[in-house]
């Protein structure tokens, strides 16, 4: 079994409340405390940042369009047993035509700072984590209440049988 973390649009700048950075910090440290890796998806801003994620845990990476970390590709791939697995930090303008192009059967973007989870009908999970620290409500769908913009991590599982289980964690970061 495997089990990742995945968090994207920190947006951390190295200029922020250092208390409040420990709080996040410490957030996702509480969210991920039983992942074997981490994947950012972009928008990290700082180097700084980065390297406290790899002290959770070992971490991926991908160039968001504000970061500064000259190193980071801007599209990964990897693969957990039967699943190809794609990375980038902005959807492209066809995401089907891409997810195929790649061979992708999940797909992990950021940049919208609301969470996804959702199935196409491609064949691809789209998963987006969000935002821990800038999110975004999701849009208002009729006969519902108008949704509430939650910091947000996600994880994702894919067990020995290729079962795969995906979260949307709520953090307690105050604004």
């Amino acid at each position: 079994m495997v089990k990742i973390g995945i968090i994207s649009d920190t947006h951390i700048t190295g200029n922020e409340n250092p208390r409040k950075n420990n709080i996040i910090l410490e957030q996702v440290k509480q969210a991920f405390h039983d992942i074997d890796e981490m994947i950012h998806v972009g928008d990290i801003i700082h180097e700084n940042f980065l390297n406290e994620l790899k002290k959770i845990a070992p971490t991926k990476a991908v160039r968001g369009n504000l970061d500064e970390i000259g190193d980071l590709k801007r599209f990964i791939t990897f693969n957990i047993g039967k699943y190809n697995i794609g990375v980038i930090h902005k959807l492209p303008d066809d995401v089907e035509d891409f997810c195929q192009k790649y061979q992708l059967q999940i797909l992990i973007y950021g940049h919208t700072h609301i969470p996804v989870i959702k199935g196409t009908s491609f064949n691809t999970l789209l998963l987006n984590p969000g935002s821990p620290t800038k999110p975004k409500a999701p849009p208002k769908r009729p006969l519902f209440k108008a949704p509430i913009a939650r910091p947000t991590v996600m994880t994702l599982e894919i067990d020995n049988d290729d079962i795969l289980k995906t979260f949307i964690i709520n953090l307690n970061i105050e604004k």
